[in-house]
């Protein structure tokens, strides 16, 4: 997608001056010029250099002074600046690649009345980057989502057919693999030690532009409502500029760590939010689907609602059901019957407060909360159900997935 390079041109014609008299004739007729004279009218002369007090025949000794147009002394040799930002691309940038989709899908209309052909086809591009040497690419699902051919392109040109491994729409994460050896890869960073103000770094293919880096901040984490209410990704909000083509590619530090892959962007008047998938997140779900061709992920079967004081005192004030206090918190709308929540006791108007040892304040803080916690495994929850402290013990059961 990089646009092809030009040599710069002149802008118009270039013109070569011609004399048609000489500008510095010498005082008086001396033989030798007059001899010069008559020499010129059979061959012609080229002038190499203008005049400086006297006319100076090619081969001589003697050349005029270059005019000085500075006197300033001349610069001291510096040695070139480190830029940061240069060497982390350089670590990472090899290992981002383009990804090319094509999707087949059947037309209705296809063949009748002139709608078209019966097999419609829809071309995708989006960015990822290899992490294994033996081809292993990680993506977002909505880059490969649907596609019946995927077609993988390095930066040095290499191209390739990959594979979907797997694909999970609740963290919009893939993994693709290509058939290759000794691959550049992309070193992975730790998004845990990520800080609002470092610096963050994306590279990507936006708008058909190959290879096209982006600098700016991190300027959030944790971004549990960026997309909505109840979201299971924590993101990394950055300023860096996204764009479509952009999805699936790598979210660097400075020090050229994988920090996240970019995937969502908030539109709003004069400028742009970006957000990525923390690498911690998507490392542990890519694992996954390298492993079993899918991810796994626990659900307890309730509905939550976030809590305010107002929408406490409207609930008190409308039924005698839910006695809740005025704060903010996180209240159980509805309880699934048969689900872990049921089976634990847990029941609509709780108020709950923890999740394990961690206290919760809002409805995506209980979700990541139960997505730490493995499928079977015991998790504690405190809940306040009218005057009533109550601790309640859950073993969460695993999603169900969408075939």
């Amino acid at each position: 997608m990089a646009p092809s390079g030009s040599n710069p041109r002149p802008s118009g014609p270039v013109t070569h001056p011609r004399a048609t008299s000489s500008p510095c004739s010498p005082s008086g007729q001396h033989p030798w010029w007059a001899g010069l004279r008559r020499a010129s009218l059979l061959a012609p002369v080229l002038l190499l250099a203008g005049c400086a007090g006297g006319f100076t025949l090619p081969g001589s000794p003697t050349r005029p002074e270059r005019t000085r147009i500075s006197d300033a002394p001349a610069a001291m040799s510096l040695k070139p600046p480190s830029n940061q930002i240069v060497a982390a691309v350089d670590k990472v940038g090899p290992a981002v690649v383009r990804i090319d989709t094509v999707k087949r899908m059947v037309n209705p209309l296809g063949g009748v009345f002139g709608g078209g052909p019966a097999i419609q086809q829809q071309q995708g591009q989006g960015s990822g980057f290899i992490t294994r040497s033996d081809g292993v690419v990680l993506t977002n699902a909505h880059v490969v989502e649907g596609s019946s051919d995927v077609n993988v392109t390095l930066p040095d040109g290499r191209n390739f057919t990959g594979k979907v491994l797997g694909a999970d729409p609740l963290t919009d994460v893939a993994v693709v693999k290509v058939v290759a050896t000794k691959l550049p890869v992309a070193p992975l960073g730790d998004s845990a030690k990520v800080r609002p103000g470092e610096w963050a770094i994306a590279i990507g293919n936006p708008l058909g532009l190959d290879n096209t880096v982006t600098a700016g901040i991190i300027s959030a984490i944790q971004r549990t409502n960026a997309l909505g209410e109840g979201q299971r990704v924590p993101y990394l909000q950055t300023d860096a500029a996204v764009n479509p083509g952009n999805s699936g590619g790598p979210l660097i530090n400075d020090r050229g760590e994988v920090i996240g892959i970019n995937t969502a962007i908030r539109q709003a008047p004069g400028a742009g939010l970006s957000f990525a998938i923390p690498i911690n997140t998507a490392r542990q779900i890519a694992a996954q689907i390298v492993d079993r061709g899918y991810a796994s992920h626990p659900y307890i079967g309730v509905r939550l609602q976030a809590l305010t004081p107002q929408l406490a005192r409207e609930i008190n004030g409308a039924t005698n059901e839910c006695r809740l206090p005025e704060v903010n918190g996180v209240v159980v709308v509805d309880v699934m019957a048969g689900s872990p929540a049921d089976r634990g006791g847990l029941k609509p108007c709780d108020l709950i407060e923890r999740v394990g040892d961690q206290a919760v304040a809002n409805p995506s803080e209980v979700q990541l909360a139960v997505d730490r916690v493995r499928v079977g495994d015991a998790m504690s929850l405190q809940v306040r159900r009218r005057e009533q402290a109550l601790t309640l013990t859950l073993r969460p059961a695993e999603l169900p997935r969408k075939q």
